[in-house]
């Protein structure tokens, strides 16, 4: 056996071929058993020489090629493989059963899911970025049979806190849909998901903000006045561009300056819930909304400057007693703008495209104009009405109560 000395990487590139027909070992001095294999043909390779579990003499196992792996990862893992020999562990085993569960990973089986059954559906792109967005950061790298129920209640309660309970349920619906799906195709799995994890259930709301509340929002939300504590005037702009855009609210807050063209914003399909890419003509006093916000990242609507806003629950609660109103969600400003717009004249197939719905049928199917300037006069008309309820002017006189 060669004397041990401190590999390195020159060191390694400069040894020569073993004999013909021979290989010949160079050991490191750091790691017990770590040693570089040298063929007569001069390829190297990374080996850990030790009785391995079930052994009775040592043997030379293979890290990795020169080359594949670097010094420091070989003597990483050496390190690794010793710690698992000296519990009575075999790193093959450990290893194959490591490589098994990377295949068996929530986000490899969505992956799978997605790719044989989800993509025939119409919102395939919506699920795979809601996926990518909500689950896959908390549970995406887990074993799909260690996820408990206790992980999917902690991830709905974040999702309920910062995007409200129908969120949380449109995603528990993903992943319940997913796992029944892997359920169906293994024999041991069982899904952890039972009757009664919803949050909002689904009976469908019908809650519009009456002229007071908008006025009351409209003045809480002034940037002009200091805003209430917790209550950051970024929420206030958001809240505001919500109303004028009925957009949804992931989409507006995930707005990315990228997205926004001259005083157009671009929602690319993958963000949107139908999958398709929608182009709305902002009025005035959005785009004014959005050349307020300081550039502080690729998010338009961002408080710490890193990222999307977080956060919303605490600032809706903060904005609900500032305005002294309650009883509502940040989506139910989507349902009080369509409202806003029936009233303020806007035909109703102008109305549904600037929400971003489908038009359902044959004109549906044929009619593929962009209505880009109907789209535009909507939200102007929109803004209008908006402006005339919470600034009203004294020869005008405002409906108290009507939403």
């Amino acid at each position: 056996m060669l004397a041990k000395k401190l590999l390195t990487d020159r060191a390694i590139r400069a040894l020569s071929p073993a004999p013909q027909g021979r290989r010949k070992l160079v050991w490191d001095a750091l790691v017990p058993g770590l040693a570089v294999r040298v063929t007569d043909k001069g390829q190297r390779s990374f080996v850990l020489v030790t009785r391995y579990p079930g052994s009775s003499n040592p043997t030379p196992r293979t890290l990795g090629a020169v080359g594949a792996i670097s010094l420091e990862d070989a003597r990483v893992r050496g390190r690794e493989w010793l710690k698992l020999i000296a519990s009575g562990v075999d790193p093959a085993q450990a290893q194959a059963k490591a490589e098994a569960a990377s295949q068996d990973t929530l986000q490899a089986i969505c992956t799978e899911y997605l790719a044989r059954d989800g993509a025939k559906l119409r919102s395939a792109n919506w699920r795979r970025a809601t996926l990518e967005r909500l689950v896959y950061p908390a549970l995406g790298s887990r074993p799909i049979t260690e996820i408990r129920r206790s992980d999917i209640v902690r991830l709905l309660d974040k999702i309920e806190d910062e995007r409200g309970p129908v969120m949380a349920d449109r995603t528990l619906e993903i992943i319940r849909k997913v796992m029944n799906w892997h359920a169906t195709r293994t024999d041991e799995f069982r899904s952890p998901i039972v009757r009664g994890m919803a949050r909002a259930g689904r009976v469908s709301r019908d809650r519009v903000l009456n002229d007071d509340e908008l006025r009351a929002l409209w003045q809480a939300t002034n940037p002009q006045v200091p805003s209430q504590p917790g209550l950051s005037p970024v929420f206030g702009a958001y809240v505001r561009f919500l109303l004028l855009t009925a957009a949804r609210r992931s989409e507006a807050a995930e707005m990315k300056w990228a997205e926004i063209t001259g005083s157009d914003w671009t929602l690319p399909g993958a963000r949107n819930k139908t999958g398709q890419e929608l182009v709305r003509p902002l009025s005035r006093a959005a785009s004014e909304i959005i050349e307020g916000q300081p550039r502080l990242c690729e998010c338009v609507f961002s408080r710490n400057g890193r990222g999307a806003m977080g956060g919303v629950a605490e600032m809706k609660a903060a904005l609900n007693y500032a305005s002294g109103t309650s009883g509502w969600t940040l989506h139910d400003l989507r349902r009080t703008a369509r409202s806003l717009m029936s009233r303020a004249g806007v035909p109703s197939d102008h109305a549904e495209r600037c929400l971003g719905h489908i038009i359902a049928g044959v004109r549906g199917v044929y009619d593929r104009r962009q209505y880009r300037e109907e789209m535009l006069m909507a939200y102007e008309k929109l803004a209008a009405l908006i402006s005339q309820i919470t600034d009203p002017q004294e020869n005008v006189v405002a409906i108290r109560g009507q939403g």
